[in-house]
């Protein structure tokens, strides 16, 4: 069992920069690949990032050059640096750990929300 608090998120003007944290439970961090997720209003969650436990990042299309996603083992925390903000960017940003080969069966954090103002 793995549980996720995510935190960092707020209203910001676009162009501005924020940085979510997610924090994990349990000794098995290291073991999980680590994503980022986002829902809009009236639109599905979609993927965002994700860290796999040796490093490897793949980002969507429409984040790439401006987000970076990184982890600390040692502190059992991924992190979404979000940079060059768009007003499309606003979202509940959810974090989500997984061992296996998708997304499907994933623990999910409560997400926390990010506004851009235009």
């Amino acid at each position: 069992q793995v549980q996720l608090v995510e935190s960092g998120g707020g209203l910001v003007q676009a162009g501005g920069s924020l940085r979510l944290s997610c924090a994990a439970s349990g000794r098995t961090f290291s073991t999980y690949t680590m994503g980022w997720f986002r829902q809009a209003p009236g639109k599905e969650r979609e993927f965002v990032a994700q860290i796999s436990w040796s490093g490897s990042t793949y980002y969507t299309d429409s984040v790439k050059g401006r987000f970076t996603i990184s982890r600390d083992n040692a502190k059992n925390t991924v992190y979404l640096q979000m940079n060059s903000l768009k007003p499309e960017d606003t979202a509940v940003y959810y974090c989500a750990a997984r061992r296996g080969a998708g997304w499907g069966e994933a623990y999910w954090g409560q997400g926390t929300q990010v506004t851009v103002s235009s």
